[in-house]
């Protein structure tokens, strides 16, 4: 089991020096990844919660993160398909490159309607739009002439270089849908869980995605299964996974990987008490929970 932590993004501790105090700090530990999320927008009287209020751009900020860690692994989970493929397929090699080829970048079809309003893109057929994304981006990266003429995109035939390196960034597709997840089998290089799964439930989807695997004649070594972890460090041993005090939650990661988990990612920006508190209190909290959960 590989075990990571998002960065502070959300909220008052999303400063620049709590991010990098992390960043740094969880490198120093051992942890695996430093993991990012994308909220373009809050829509006025949104019921989504503080999570969601501000959050910093997830690439600029492992860009930024890039330049004061040197081997932990940078993720993003997930960037939505309303962002045009080729910018996208940009940014990411760029990162790759200059991260040393330390990326590992989640796609995800996005569920927020005036987040596709406010970029311009439509919200149909969402599904034929992320196979069609991913197409576009392994085009920009692998082809010398990158040409495409598809449904939701075009490309003309251009050379859209420099290629990353030293390899293309690792895929990883989101998504709980019976269809979603057969998706992630055929076309990522791994899969990774929402904040809302139900992590009750995790085997199945690892079993249902392997199954397909097999069908589509590709190895289940290597595919990863990333959970991103709504961790909550409390007094008490809660039933919610992940919930309560640390020999709770590490009990329950140890639980997560039985069930065929890969990596898990603790990730308090989903934790209210962390992005409603005062800076100093969040990140004293912090940097407690990374000490006493790392691997």
């Amino acid at each position: 089991m590989r075990v990571g932590f998002a960065v502070p993004q959300s909220g008052p501790w999303a400063t620049p020096a709590n991010m990098r105090r992390v960043a740094t700090r969880a490198e120093e530990l051992g942890y695996h990844e430093l993991w990012t999320y994308q909220r373009l927008l809050y829509p006025v009287g949104h019921p989504m919660g503080p999570t969601y209020r501000a959050v910093h751009d997830p690439l600029i900020t492992l860009a930024h993160l890039s330049g004061v860690t040197g081997g932990i692994g940078l993720g993003v989970a997930v960037v939505n398909v309303y962002v045009p493929p080729v910018l996208l397929a940009k940014q990411l090699a760029t990162l790759q490159t200059v991260a040393g080829g330390r990326l590992t970048a989640g796609i995800g079809l996005g569920w927020l309607p005036e987040e596709f309003t406010a970029a311009g893109a439509g919200m149909e057929r969402r599904g034929r739009r992320g196979e069609e994304f991913v197409e576009v981006l392994r085009k920009a990266w692998r082809d010398d002439v990158v040409e495409h003429d598809g449904e939701f995109y075009r490309v003309p035939p251009a050379h859209i270089d420099p290629k990353p390196v030293p390899a293309p960034p690792r895929l990883l597709l989101g998504g709980t849908a019976e269809v979603a997840l057969r998706r992630a089998a055929r076309l990522a290089d791994g899969w990774v869980s929402s904040s809302r799964e139900d992590l009750s439930g995790i085997a199945g989807r690892v079993e249902l995605i392997k199954a397909e695997l097999a069908a589509s004649g590709r190895e289940a070594t290597g595919f990863r299964f990333v959970c991103r972890g709504v961790t909550q460090v409390r007094p008490g041993a809660e039933d919610r996974p992940l919930t309560g005090t640390y020999d709770k939650i590490r009990a329950d990661v140890a639980g997560l990987a039985a069930r065929g988990v890969t990596d898990v990612f603790h990730d308090l920006n989903f934790d209210r008490e962390i992005v409603t508190a005062e800076p100093e209190e969040a990140m004293r909290r912090a940097e407690e929970a990374l000490e006493a959960l790392a691997p």
